[in-house]
């Protein structure tokens, strides 16, 4: 199932399929410097009420993204 970064809930994991084209090129180069590239598996660490910025694992490396940004990063769930 195709979704986005923005709609995990905590203990989700995921696989990064690409970007979507609304994304600005400039938040598109900070994630991939981030390691956000597809294929990168990708953990929701904790998802708060209210629109809080969500926390998410890649790798070995913690980062927090708000739904400007993890709206635009297209995932597959995976078990």
């Amino acid at each position: 199932m195709t979704t986005n970064l923005w709609s995990l809930k905590s203990g989700d994991r995921c696989e990064i399929l690409g970007y979507d084209h609304a994304l600005d090129d400039k938040y598109r180069i900070r994630l991939m410097e981030f390691g956000f590239h597809p294929g990168e598996s990708v953990s929701c660490l904790h998802a708060l009420a209210f629109g809080a910025p969500k926390v998410y694992r890649v790798s070995n490396t913690v980062y927090s993204l708000d739904d400007e940004v993890a709206s635009h990063v297209l995932v597959r769930i995976t078990p």
